[in-house]
């Protein structure tokens, strides 16, 4: 994925026909799945946030599942955890 900030804003105002400073997160994945940028806006304008996974691949949601997505899921797609099953580890225990 090739593209910043001025393209992917405008994408966000021609395809999704939304203000990307308007204060809503917008993510885009890159074609293998291991990429994600994210325009983060702050209030004095946007942040371009960019974050790739060394193994694995972001889980994006279909169109079917709707792109509105809660808080806990976008922490979780962007740790790479599987957001539709979330698995709760267990902290290990000091052995005294």
């Amino acid at each position: 994925m090739r593209k910043g900030f001025p393209s992917l804003a405008l994408q966000v105002q021609e395809i999704l026909h939304r203000d990307p400073l308007g204060g809503h997160l917008f993510c885009f994945r890159g074609r293998r799945g291991n990429l994600l940028k994210v325009i983060w806006p702050d209030g004095q304008g946007a942040c371009l946030f960019t974050k790739r996974l060394e193994r694995g691949r972001f889980i994006w949601p279909s169109p079917a599942e709707g792109g509105d997505d809660s808080s806990a899921q976008f922490g979780h797609l962007l740790s790479g955890i599987d957001w539709r099953h979330p698995q709760e580890t267990k902290r290990p225990t000091s052995v005294g």
